[in-house]
């Protein structure tokens, strides 16, 4: 991340905040923003190990951190983690919506079809929804700001027709919709961007049979599935000065798939 950090440094002060920021992509968008400069607030569901380590993480970058345990899905434990990312320096100049919810690892994907789609909604959508509206609000008063939502490669393909691939088409799809007529409500104060991740080695990732894995790297141009950093690079670019003429745009991060 370093090398990436010196080509797209953050003005200071620079305040950012990444919900799901404690694992996966989140994780990595967070430190790749303190290595640019940025003081990140971190938002997960639990102060749990993964929130300290990532807290840690931040602070080995000589940026300050914070975490703010909150269910995004929850819409009085949302309201709450906006006020406090506020409240910790008076300002927030990047909003990141990364928190989604996990359906497929961990025996998930044995939960019914209603299950799923309730916490894919839930989390995914309203999730990144109310925290758009009230951030924007917030942005706009302060003159500044930006936001960036995170879609799905294949959400407007219909490439995925298993059940799991239909849902995540229905949430992710309208995220970026969404994201992209935000981005004319919000401008010129505030820009908003989307990043729709391919194949990157999350949780579920890690579960793909072996198989499958190699299914699915060898149809990847590039020859690899994505790791959580190349995700994280594409965010830090769109939060950067040279992306300053960017709004409403969903950058895919999938290899050419």
């Amino acid at each position: 991340m370093g090398m990436m950090a010196a080509f797209t440094k953050l003005p200071r002060p620079f305040v950012a905040v990444v919900t799901g920021g404690t694992s996966g992509i989140g994780r990595a968008t967070a430190l790749a923003l303190a290595a640019a400069g940025a003081d990140v607030a971190l938002n997960s569901r639990r102060a749990d190990e993964k929130a300290m380590l990532t807290r840690l993480g931040v602070e080995a970058q000589g940026a300050r951190a914070l975490h703010i345990a909150g269910n995004v899905g929850c819409e009085n434990e949302l309201a709450q983690v906006v006020e406090e990312a506020w409240a910790w320096q008076g300002r927030v100049d990047l909003w990141v919506n990364v928190a989604g919810a996990d359906i497929l690892s961990r025996g998930r994907h044995r939960w019914s079809w209603d299950k799923k789609l309730q916490a894919l909604a839930s989390t995914d959508m309203w999730g990144t929804v109310r925290a758009s509206e009230w951030v924007v609000e917030r942005m706009k008063e302060q003159g500044w700001g930006q936001i960036i939502n995170v879609g799905w490669d294949m959400a407007e393909q219909g490439r995925v027709s298993s059940e799991s691939g239909r849902m995540f088409s229905l949430i992710k799809a309208g995220v970026m919709a969404y994201s992209r007529t935000l981005a004319r409500a919000a401008a010129p104060e505030v820009r908003v961007n989307c990043v729709a991740p391919g194949w990157i080695e999350t949780d579920w990732g890690e579960n793909v049979s072996r198989e499958r894995y190699e299914a699915i790297r060898t149809a990847i141009p590039l020859q690899r599935w994505g790791q959580p950093e190349d995700v994280a690079h594409a965010i830090l670019w769109l939060a950067s000065p040279a992306a300053q003429y960017i709004t409403g745009q969903t950058i895919i991060v999938n290899g050419g798939a």
